[in-house]
């Protein structure tokens, strides 16, 4: 696949060769869902908690005789069906993170690029880096390719002046390209990739899975 290289300022520079096993391939719809369910259940901090009527301050006694009151039977104050009692099948504490297989996640990765590619939300420029580590300065690199649109930005390393310049830019985020996330990717209106990024995932890419 061939793409146009952009300049910083949105100007055509040249065309770049793409690995089509990256960046040309079938969208597999069902990968890229179990790879963000994946990762939005590897967030989740499951630190809710809920206390049964073992746990819970009371007393054991019954509220009233068992008999001879003509009202309903009761249990302690402890019971769920009283106010300020236990709670009935309340969350626990629990780990919600699990893995995948490797390929898929791999395959979801690359189905999201080629999507991207293929409805011309993928774009390629120069090499750079914001030296001012100022925000306006990346302000208008973006502007140039994505107005107001939630906007990734894929780099080819870990590049601190850049990410410091768009640190307070809501719409903004950053990715390298050895340590995707297929929930931003695939939720980012624009992806903006480096050159030496799209360079690099073809490399990086072509090493098998075991």
């Amino acid at each position: 696949m061939e793409k146009k290289v952009y300049s910083v300022d949105g100007k055509e520079l040249r065309t770049i060769d793409l690995d089509d096993n990256v960046f040309a391939l079938p969208v597999n719809d069902d990968v890229i869902y179990y790879a963000i369910n994946n990762e939005l259940a590897n967030k989740r901090v499951g630190t809710a908690c809920t206390k049964d009527r073992s746990e819970v301050h009371g007393s054991n006694a019954k509220p009233y005789k068992q008999k001879g009151t003509g009202r309903a039977r009761r249990g302690d104050k402890k019971s769920p069906i009283t106010r300020g009692g236990g709670v009935i099948f309340g969350p626990k504490p629990r780990d919600f993170s699990y893995t995948i297989p490797k390929k898929v996640k791999r395959l979801a990765m690359k189905s999201i690029l080629s999507m991207k590619a293929q409805e011309d939300n993928l774009k390629i420029i120069e090499d750079f880096t914001v030296e001012s580590g100022k925000t306006k300065d990346l302000v208008k690199i973006v502007n140039n390719f994505a107005k107001d649109e939630r906007t990734v930005i894929v780099l080819k390393d870990d590049d601190s002046m850049i990410r410091r310049a768009g640190a307070n830019l809501a719409k903004v985020s950053f990715l390298s390209y050895n340590r995707l996330r297929a929930h931003d990717l695939f939720y980012g209106r624009k992806v903006i990739m480096l050159e030496g990024a799209a360079k690099n995932l073809s490399d990086f890419y072509k090493k098998e899975v075991k």
